[in-house]
């Protein structure tokens, strides 16, 4: 059994019966490849990588730094765009919307939490998680509740007072996982989420993580470091260099005889 593979039963959605038969993902990316220039070179990071993302799914994207993670999920997060292929949400091309409908897109239909929190240092606990909802122009008092609920949800309703700065990372990384579910998103992004924490806070994240998903209902897909967060998830995807690879799938498989880049998604 290699690193990649876990010991779930086969996914029966693997037949072509099943799939024929499955609901439509949330999120399909087919051809994604982005390049950057630097230098006067044009430095590729993804190589043509295809990846369908369901309702409820748990994804952790594991892989060494650089090989092209991060980029992927702001990709699929419609923070960047890609140079070429497609993210669709619901079959709907996300290149063909406007900045002002991409923006409203990401705020309403996607949660994201990063390595570092990014609240902002002046709004209490409480503000931090209601500013997606009030970006959104929701009634003051519905978001309320709802981000006090959430703050519960994650241990902190005796913090809803406190500032960034009188909270422990972990606590300031519950706010940030609080403040990705305000708009009950179908879809929550990760990328590193305990980088910064130490094991046991770590490990309190993870755990609490795995409930915010079955309580939400929420796609989660993580990009993690951590083998303890990726053995939780039900698919575990491996980048590297650029490419998503296939349990077992040596470096020297990556590259085909007809010179076009493979394109592999890994079901654990």
């Amino acid at each position: 059994m290699t690193a990649l593979e876990t010991t779930h039963a086969p996914n029966p959605t693997g037949t072509a019966a099943a799939k024929a038969a499955a609901p439509a993902p949330l999120l399909a990316a087919r051809g994604l490849r982005k390049a950057f220039e630097l230098g006067g070179r044009s430095i590729e990071v993804l190589h043509g990588v295809d990846l369908d993302i369901y309702s409820g799914d748990r994804i952790a994207i594991v892989g060494r730094s650089g090989s092209g993670k991060s980029t992927l999920l702001h990709l699929l997060g419609a923070l960047d765009v890609p140079t070429a292929g497609t993210v669709r949400w619901l079959g709907e091309d996300l290149q063909g919307k406007s900045d002002e409908e991409t923006a409203a897109f990401r705020n309403k239909m996607i949660g994201f939490v990063f390595q570092f929190h990014h609240l902002l240092p002046e709004l209490t606990a409480l503000d931090n998680v209601l500013m997606p909802a009030l970006i959104a122009r929701q009634p003051r008092k519905v978001a309320q509740e709802r981000a006090a609920w959430l703050l519960e949800m994650v241990g902190l309703a005796h913090r809803l007072g406190h500032h960034p700065g009188e909270l422990s990372g972990g606590e300031q990384q519950r706010v940030a996982l609080a403040r990705a579910l305000v708009m009950a998103p179908r879809a929550v992004l990760a990328d590193e989420p305990t980088g910064n924490l130490d094991a046991a806070t770590a490990d309190e994240i993870h755990a609490l993580i795995h409930r915010l998903h079955q309580e939400t209902g929420a796609a989660f897909v993580v990009v993690s470091h951590s083998k303890e967060l990726s053995g939780r998830m039900d698919r575990v995807l491996e980048m590297r260099d650029g490419r998503l690879l296939t349990p077992g799938t040596t470096q020297n498989d990556t590259t085909p005889t007809d010179g076009a880049a493979p394109t592999a998604e890994v079901v654990a």
